[in-house]
């Protein structure tokens, strides 16, 4: 009898741990299918203008986690410090950043709302200074644990410079809107419980067991109606160079009717001032029957406690919560006016401007407003005549965020190369993944000189062009005295003298060889331009270094060791995501053999030449595409085309190359349509720093860059009319004629009235404004 109990009581634990993992896929599955679309709470902020109106901050917030945008809905200004929104875990164990940029679509329980965070990327960085608004009493168990108020998206409401939900159960408005270093809430309480606000200054997004903060402390001013304190946290990133301190000074509108601190240890009503890992504070806010309704000003420095203050004071004393949305709302108008489209339905014109204003959320303005800013050798530097940018997703942003800068923000693109470069300076070589003040040694490569070396040959100028080179050359040319763990190229010794990096001699070989080329050909760009031709005619040399890792038995670029044999355990379509062992594709970064066999955009013809046929490139390619997951964010993407990978970004445009424009503008058309759209998915994988949004909107508009070089690739617009305000006052006008939303083939072309016999251009042939017009077939 008792074993027959053991086994029923067996039975049904299984089946109601079935039904828990049913419940999850079946919340995952109804949160990709259904898409409702926020509604307004009452006495909630509204759009300003039709522009602002046009962006959807929910896109990209939600989706399978591990394929998820990681976007985020919250309040931020273009490439502002302060980037303030909520935190959301699941009822499901309360777990938190499934999205790491601390909001998953996802969930229904918000936290808090925090302060810092990156936007699109795999690593969580940031949640400082959470704002917890709470009712009646608090307890330490409360505070230790953490609050978890339910919320519904119904109750939602976002858009460029603000964000604000309805806390039904708790009967409390929360509001954001921010300036560049400052975030500011608004919050109303309904009915007579007690006001509280709680804030944790030790939170971290993903929580403090994986992501620790450490050194913390909090003072209480009644006297000022502040609370200021800081905090050292270690995030994904951070943790990398040490951690990073952040200091925090919050400024309420109403005087306290009570307060305490909180840590670790304990919880201590009527105390003013306390340290520890996770230290915290408690305010309690005069009720105001029916309604109490609170600001608070939270001004952030990365470099002192003053700096906080000095930031709070100068762009948000004397200034109310409705003056700095208008100011946030015009500066995002003015941002998302540098491209105006003509005659898009409503759902493509949501897509590519909610895309627009992802690309101007990062990089991270890291001064303060006078001018100091913490540097990658840790000590306070004043920026001369520039703002400092940190946190480059630049092994991503190369490939398409980078050249929009360059064509449309080109004070923004110089001041972001200057601030590269004063890191180089500051920390002995140019970063690969900048991240606070510190290397991440996130991805492979040296995507920095890319970058530089296109802005120059694009004509920018303003910038310590010479010393990027040499620094370019020097970490190209051989190990950094001082290594080149954090950045730099590692197995740089075997690729000079293999000439590709030997697979028995490290990791990642073949994407490794793939990147040090694409670099050396930006390199040798650039010293072509600043008339270093012996260094030109090196580089150019070492770009075609690629070509000793295909195999042309196999035709794919394929691990090779340094005896000159080619790795025999090769299955081009097995994804690096799925062997946990590296068996297969040990060699390759975020993807399969396949996926990486079209890295070679700078050199087209010379890949093309490898396959030995075009005729057999054309097959092979349009196949790549053909056998792609045609439903967005499909469970499992394989290993064929994918939106959301890196190294096949540019692959569609191969075929112009290969002399199939037609093709190009089919598959460009094809993932336009099929890998965007309006819903809280939105996007097929990681954003990474709007890499995949500025794609949308370069492909959109008909362009695609060749990043390191001056050209554009060109495809099919997706609109009647397109006008790029250029920053000398000129404009680009992009038309087309017999537009139809049904068809995608190109007849002709022309630039300013003559015909263009070919589907690229160059910058220099656009830089001055003009009329590129397309003739769609009939």
């Amino acid at each position: 009898m008792i074993r027959i109990l053991k086994i029923i009581l067996r039975s049904l634990g299984l089946l109601l741990l079935a039904g828990l993992l049913f419940a999850g896929w079946f919340l995952l599955k109804y949160q990709i299918i259904v898409h409702t679309r926020p509604l307004p709470a009452s006495r909630q902020a509204a759009p300003a203008n039709a522009l602002i109106r046009s962006v959807d901050p929910f896109i990209g917030t939600g989706g399978w986690p591990w394929t998820c945008a990681h976007n985020f809905p919250g309040a931020t200004l273009p490439y502002s410090m302060v980037r303030l929104g909520p935190e959301t875990a699941s009822f499901l164990g309360h777990r938190k950043a499934l999205n790491t940029s601390g909001y998953y679509y996802g969930d229904n329980r918000i936290t808090g709302f925090s302060h810092t965070r990156l936007i699109g990327t795999g690593a969580t960085d940031g949640g400082h200074f959470l704002i917890t608004p709470v009712t009646g009493r608090i307890s330490y168990k409360k505070l230790k644990k953490g609050f978890f108020i339910p919320f519904s998206h119904r109750d939602e409401t976002a858009f460029p410079g603000y964000y604000a939900v309805y806390l039904r159960k708790k009967r409390i408005l929360a509001e954001m809107t921010a300036t560049l270093h400052t975030g500011m809430h608004r919050y109303t309480f309904k009915g007579w419980k007690n006001p509280r606000l709680v804030i944790n200054a030790g939170n971290t997004l993903g929580g403090y067991e994986e992501y620790p903060a450490k050194n913390g402390f909090v003072r209480i001013l009644p006297g000022q109606q502040e609370v200021e304190g800081t905090i050292s946290t270690f995030g994904t990133f951070a943790r990398r160079y040490g951690g990073v301190q952040v200091w925090f000074v919050a400024r309420f509108d109403k005087p306290f009717e009570s307060y305490g601190v909180w840590n670790e240890k304990g919880y201590f009503p009527g105390r003013d001032t306390l340290g520890g890992d996770r230290p915290g504070v408690v305010i309690g806010i005069p009720k105001d029957y029916p309604n109490t309704q609170v600001t608070v000003k939270v001004g952030i420095s990365y470099v002192s406690l003053a700096n906080a203050r000095q930031n709070l004071d100068k762009e948000a004393a004397g200034r109310s919560f409705d003056d700095i949305l208008t100011a946030a709302q015009q500066a995002w108008t003015e941002k998302l006016s540098l491209i105006k489209i003509k005659g898009a339905p409503e759902k493509e014109r949501t897509i590519f401007y909610t895309a627009l204003y992802r690309v101007f959320q990062m990089p991270t303005l890291f001064t303060d407003v006078n001018g100091e800013y913490r540097g990658f050798d840790r000590q306070v530097h004043l920026a001369d005549s520039f703002r400092y940018f940190t946190d480059m997703s630049l092994w991503d942003t190369y490939r398409t965020v980078h050249p929009l800068y360059t064509l449309i923000a080109p004070d923004d693109q110089r001041d972001m190369i200057r601030s590269l470069i004063m890191m180089a300076r500051q920390g002995g070589w140019l970063p690969r993944w900048p991240s606070g003040y510190g290397y991440t040694g996130s991805m492979l490569g040296s995507p920095a000189d890319i970058v530089i070396s296109e802005a120059y040959q694009k004509s920018l100028r303003g910038f310590d062009a010479d010393f990027a080179f040499h620094n370019m050359a020097g970490t190209a040319l051989g190990p950094h005295p001082r290594g080149s763990a954090a950045s730099g190229r590692r197995g740089i010794a075997a690729y000079l003298k293999y000439h590709y990096c030997p697979a028995d001699r490290m990791d990642k070989a073949v994407s490794k060889t793939l990147e040090y080329a694409w670099a050396d050909d930006a390199i040798s760009r650039l010293a072509a331009a600043l008339g270093k031709d012996d260094s030109a005619a090196l580089f150019r040399e070492h770009a075609q270094y690629y070509r000793n890792t295909w195999n042309p038995a196999t035709r794919y670029f394929q691990p090779r060791n340094a005896d000159g044999t080619f790795v025999k355990d090769f299955k081009p379509l097995v994804l690096s995501y799925l062997d946990n062992k590296g068996k297969y594709t040990d060699d390759y970064v975020e993807g399969s053999a396949l996926q990486w066999r079209w890295a070679v955009p700078w050199d087209p013809h010379g890949l093309i030449s490898l396959f030995g046929d075009t005729a057999y490139f054309v097959r092979e390619l349009n196949n790549f595409f053909a056998k792609a997951p045609k439903k967005l964010q499909p469970l499992f993407f394989g290993p064929y085309y994918w939106q959301g990978n890196e190294p096949d970004l540019h692959a569609a445009y191969l075929f112009n190359e290969a002399g199939r424009p037609g093709l190009a503008q089919k598959w460009v058309r094809w993932v336009l349509e099929h890998k965007y759209d309006d819903s809280y998915v939105g996007l097929e994988g990681n954003d990474d720093a709007a890499t995949l949004s500025a794609w949308y909107v370069f492909s959109a508009l008909g362009l695609y860059p060749i990043a390191g070089t001056d050209i554009y690739d060109l495809g099919t617009p997706l609109f009647p009319e397109a006008i790029i305000r250029l920053q000398n006052g000129k404009s680009l006008r992009i038309e087309t004629k017999n537009f139809d939303p049904h068809r995608y083939r190109v007849r002709r072309i022309s630039l300013n009235g003559r015909p263009l016999n070919r589907f690229f251009l160059h910058h220099q042939e656009i830089r001055e404004g003009g009329v590129i017009r397309f003739g769609m077939k009939r």
